[in-house]
């Protein structure tokens, strides 16, 4: 059902998520690529416990391909082999792990792969915000 309050508050939020990208650092951009994975894994995972009713499965579907899609072309895309070297190689290995574990969760409703998806996710993440630049202005 259509909600015009709704609708309004969707497009506020999505003109925040736009400004915050536009205005943040390559390191902050990274973050937010963590955030908007994690996010989706837990509304996919929101979305199985609901139940099997037609309109959760295709959102959880969703959910889930938004989340790989950031880890294969946000984090994984913007891995540098050249510069991280061994570093760069395991997060590449490590991410298309998480892929397969997110495909399994999406064709088994396994609550438990996305789980462990979004702790790997967000160890990672704790790492990264931890190594900040801008931390140390």
């Amino acid at each position: 059902m259509y909600s015009p309050s709704k609708a309004k508050t969707q497009t506020y939020a999505n003109v925040g998520l736009e400004s915050s990208v536009m205005s943040a650092s390559p390191h902050h951009l990274i973050s937010l690529l963590f955030d908007g994975a994690v996010n989706a894994l837990l509304r996919a995972k929101i979305l199985i416990e609901q139940g099997d009713s037609p309109n959760h499965i295709a959102e959880k579907g969703v959910a889930i391909s938004k989340a790989v899609g950031i880890i294969d072309n946000g984090l994984r895309a913007s891995l540098n082999p050249e510069i991280d070297g061994e570093l760069a190689d395991n997060l590449d290995s490590l991410y298309g792990y998480m892929t397969e574990r997110l495909v399994h969760a999406n064709l088994k409703n396994d609550v438990t792969a996305i789980d462990e998806v979004v702790k790997l996710l967000t160890n990672i993440s704790d790492a990264w915000k931890e190594i900040d630049p801008a931390a140390g202005a």
